[in-house]
């Protein structure tokens, strides 16, 4: 299986992409291909001491500046990593893209070089979210801010796709973000989605408020992309929050005595929380897994990215979500 990886994109890109890229060919048995500046890749990589070997290089001499118009990547866009990298996914020469760079480039670029599944309306952007009893999947967390009942449906039929096929959760339950638990809440999105849902071919649990998202009752939670992106950056929020209200209270000498009889628990909370665990946020409805990974990530965020992808391409994800949807056309 080969990974296509931006080697340039993100905040700490290309030595952290590297060792991540390092990673995953020494424990997974994945092939990468990076895509970005040939000589500069090759010194950053003699610089930190890591080996290619498993690893090669597609030249790409630019890289897409994140201050650009997204709907400029297909012009001023050509020749980066970026663009490199969908490119060569649209040729099959890889089975899966990773990269941290802009994520209106990559809704962009994906879908109009790698493409959409036939039947999907637009891409969705679907990060896995921890709970208490297990990670959810949040669809749309930023991608389409604007979205009519008919795509919610088609996000919750790709969101339990891949909660049963990677995360192997029989018949994902999925709700619906709304203000209320009431079938009578919300704006006519939420009502007429609402009314679609029931008759999907989805596990659907009804409405969901936000505040129950921790509580872990569902497998995925549907929304618009400007109602997820609120609920995807508030959830981050509040995660930085209690780790560093938890970093302060068992700060000093007082406070590390004092964590000690209960320091597996916090590590385990730590790890629940860390984004890094998961790796990236899968863009769904592209024709082959495409996977975006946090602007911030560092190695082991990047290994765990290229796992994902692995998985998604392992589970068939791409297939059953084209399968399910030709059903829902006919």
């Amino acid at each position: 299986m080969n990974i296509i990886v931006d080697a340039f994109g993100g905040d700490n890109a290309p030595a952290e992409v590297i060792k991540g890229c390092r990673m995953a060919v020494d424990r997974l048995g994945v092939d990468i291909t990076l895509t970005g500046d040939e000589k500069k890749i090759k010194e950053c990589a003699e610089k930190i001491n890591t080996g290619m070997d498993g690893i090669s290089i597609v030249h790409a001499a630019g890289v897409f500046d994140i201050h650009t118009e997204p709907s400029e990547s297909l012009k001023s866009g050509k020749g980066t990593s970026m663009e490199t990298g969908l490119r060569l996914l649209s040729e099959d020469k890889g089975d899966a893209f990773l990269s941290a760079g802009s994520t209106g480039a990559l809704v962009f670029g994906s879908t109009f070089i790698t493409k959409r599944i036939k039947g999907i309306k637009r891409p969705v952007l679907a990060p896995i979210l921890p709970t208490a009893k297990g990670p959810f999947m949040l669809v749309d967390a930023g991608a389409n801010s604007d979205c009519r009942p008919d795509m919610l449906v088609q996000s919750a039929i790709m969101a339990s796709v891949y909660m049963e096929k990677v995360k192997g959760i029989a018949s994902p339950r999925v709700g619906l973000i709304n203000i209320g638990s009431e079938d009578t809440k919300g704006r006519e999105l939420e009502l007429e989605a609402y009314k679609l849902l029931r008759e999907a071919p989805v596990n659907f649990c009804g409405n969901v408020e936000a505040r129950e998202l921790p509580e872990g009752n569902f497998d995925v939670a549907v929304s618009d992309g400007f109602t997820g992106n609120i609920v995807l950056k508030l959830y981050e929020g509040m995660g930085r929050f209690f780790g560093n209200t938890l970093k302060d209270t068992f700060s000093g000498v007082k406070g590390k005595l004092a964590a000690l009889p209960v320091l597996g628990k916090i590590k385990a909370f730590k790890k629940q929380m860390d984004y890094k665990e998961e790796g990236g946020a899968v863009l769904m409805g592209i024709s082959k897994p495409v996977i975006k990974a946090h602007g911030s990530s560092d190695a082991k965020a990047f290994y765990n990215a290229i796992r994902q992808a692995k998985n998604c391409v392992e589970g068939g994800v791409v297939d059953r979500i084209k399968a399910d949807v030709d059903k829902l056309r006919k």
